[in-house]
């Protein structure tokens, strides 16, 4: 049987939420408590996702209303050069410069990992998870 043309109903897509990752991004930077971390450094390993209050560019793709990754990456590693004693100062500060860089972005989840921090254990890592929203 054939439906008829008043019985289909138009499927309308509503995106709940987009959100822009950048994962496993490596940089090596001086932060830590310890005079040694500040002197030697270190890797560390950033996983961002950022939350955004604007989809347009999904039905029109058209940048606006997104946000660049490679301007993400270079706040990250702008942020990163700046010795910090703790990640968790160094997470706020990117996400503070994040905010004020897009107005579109709602939301900040950022993960710091340290990856090998100065306690003598094998394959040792530590880490900060923040969340944050306007």
């Amino acid at each position: 049987m054939r439906a008829s043309a008043n019985m289909i109903k138009e499927y309308i897509m509503q995106i709940s939420e987009y959100i822009i990752e950048l994962q496993d991004v490596h940089i090596y930077a001086h932060h830590g408590v310890m005079p040694q971390e500040r002197t030697i450094g270190a890797w560390f390993t950033i996983d961002i996702e950022l939350t955004m209050n604007d989809w347009r560019c999904a039905d029109n793709d058209e940048i606006a209303g997104t946000v660049s990754y490679a301007d993400v990456y270079d706040i990250i590693c702008n942020e990163m050069q700046k010795p910090s004693d703790l990640l968790e100062h160094v997470c706020k500060r990117i996400s503070d410069s994040i905010y004020s860089a897009f107005a579109q972005v709602e939301g900040i989840e950022i993960r710091l990992c340290k990856d090998t921090p100065p306690m003598g254990g094998d394959r040792l890592k530590s880490a900060v998870t923040i969340r944050s929203h306007r």
